[in-house]
């Protein structure tokens, strides 16, 4: 699963990019985004975050309706998609969720969908192999992918 963080507050024009939080309008949209991907049958073993706010606020979201934790990494902070794809693998389970930035999800998910795809705020692309490895990921298209917006 690869998810947007959800809207964020542009409100304090001071506060650096990496710190700023969710809006009301994203702490609404995360949960309710955890709930639709619950009732699609969907739950990952491992949430990985951004280390912005908005991101860990978002995955924490996700994360209490999962019943997972948040693993925060550095180097998703606006990561380019092979760095996504990167952590995804190194995770060490076959089902996980990214919660990170744009320009780098829209890319990863347009990349492994083979089609372009725009990643909302709080989007949530699924994706699912039947068969195979993580190393089969960019080489063999998905079984299955869906992608739920807000």
């Amino acid at each position: 699963m690869l998810a947007r963080h959800a809207k964020s507050d542009w409100a304090d024009e001071g506060l650096d990019d990496h710190d700023r939080p969710l809006n009301a309008r994203g702490r609404r949209d995360a949960p309710a985004m955890a709930r639709t991907v619950l009732r699609a049958g969907v739950r990952p073993e491992v949430v990985l975050a951004s280390t912005a706010r908005r991101a860990r606020e978002t995955a924490e979201a996700f994360a209490r309706a999962f019943d997972a934790d948040v693993t925060e990494q550095p180097e998703l902070y606006l990561a380019e998609p092979a760095t996504l794809l990167a952590a995804a693998r190194a995770a060490g389970v076959d089902e996980v969720m990214v919660v990170a930035h744009d320009p780098g999800m829209s890319a990863l998910v347009s990349r492994l969908a083979d089609r372009d795809e725009r990643m909302v705020t709080c989007a949530v692309a699924v994706f699912t192999w039947n068969d195979g490895t993580w190393d089969d990921v960019d080489a063999v298209p998905p079984d299955e992918f869906e992608l739920y917006t807000p």
